[in-house]
């Protein structure tokens, strides 16, 4: 039985330091300060030409990449593929029914 008091006050000692630890860890990062994690980047606001008449079916966004997929006023389907950072086209993609 006296064994297992002392393992008792042991653990409890150890669960009051491991706290305090955590405490001060957290208290010193937060003390630091610096940037915010989620600094907002410069967005490039440029206009993305798409064919007249034609309208946006989808858009997915990828690391840096918008791709929308456009259907055209004919029937045709393309996908174009824009750079979040620069704003830029990166390309077009032309799909077509296979025979």
């Amino acid at each position: 039985m006296r064994g297992l008091k002392i393992l008792v006050v042991v653990m409890g000692i150890m669960l009051v330091v491991g706290f305090a630890v955590l405490v001060a860890v957290i208290a010193g990062r937060i003390s630091r300060g610096g940037p915010a994690p989620n600094a907002a980047r410069a967005f490039a606001a440029a206009a993305v030409d798409i064919p007249p008449g034609a309208r946006v079916e989808a858009m997915t966004v990828g690391t840096d990449r918008l791709v929308l997929a456009l259907v055209l006023p004919e029937g045709g389907r393309q996908l174009v593929v824009i750079d979040l950072v620069t704003g830029a086209r990166l390309g077009t993609i032309e799909l077509r029914a296979s025979p």
